[in-house]
């Protein structure tokens, strides 16, 4: 039997809690994590020997997280004019 880490339905399973924390917790970070879980989860159902090494699988997660979010910061993040700059106090 396979170790426990190296099922495809484990990572499926921690890509959708990730996707349900990053609505619990709306900051674009668990969601990079919840994409880069879910391309390992296909990748190890079409059959791709990630399962062969644990460094392999997790530098893999780790890249593709990393790719998605990047991605995730470049489309959904803060534009130029979003961010309020206040040039007075209110208290003088």
């Amino acid at each position: 039997m396979d170790p426990f880490w190296s099922q495809w339905w484990v990572w499926g399973v921690a890509a959708v809690a990730l996707a349900v924390g990053e609505v619990l917790l709306p900051s674009y970070v668990l969601l990079g994590f919840g994409v880069g879980a879910a391309i390992v989860a296909l990748l190890l159902l079409i059959g791709v020997p990630l399962a062969a090494s644990w460094p392999v699988m997790i530098l893999v997660f780790a890249i593709t997280s990393l790719i998605a979010w990047l991605l995730l910061r470049r489309v959904l993040g803060v534009y130029s004019g979003q961010v309020k700059t206040f040039d007075h106090d209110i208290n003088d």
